[in-house]
């Protein structure tokens, strides 16, 4: 059981920074990945709109702020895996 979740987790953490890279190119994905890409966007999307409640962006100059919510994610989800 241990390692069906430490499997699952690592898909997740790889599905995360997929996600995080294609999230501009969604709309010229190809069929196949595109399929892909909703499945991912269908977990991380609530996930991620739940933390940008608690996480707000973080200034980093004049008109501009870096949104930490995929980061906290990430940090989430390696939390996990250390725990089980």
């Amino acid at each position: 059981m241990t390692l069906l979740l430490h499997i699952f987790l690592n898909i997740l953490l790889i599905g995360l920074f997929l996600f995080s890279k294609l999230l501009p190119y969604k709309d010229r994905l190809n069929p196949q990945y595109k399929g892909v890409f909703n499945f991912f966007s269908s977990i991380f999307t609530p996930l991620l709109n739940g933390l940008k409640t608690i996480f707000k962006p973080f200034m980093i100059g004049f008109n501009l702020s870096l949104d930490l919510t995929q980061l906290v994610l990430f940090i989430l989800l390696l939390l996990l895996m250390q725990i089980f």
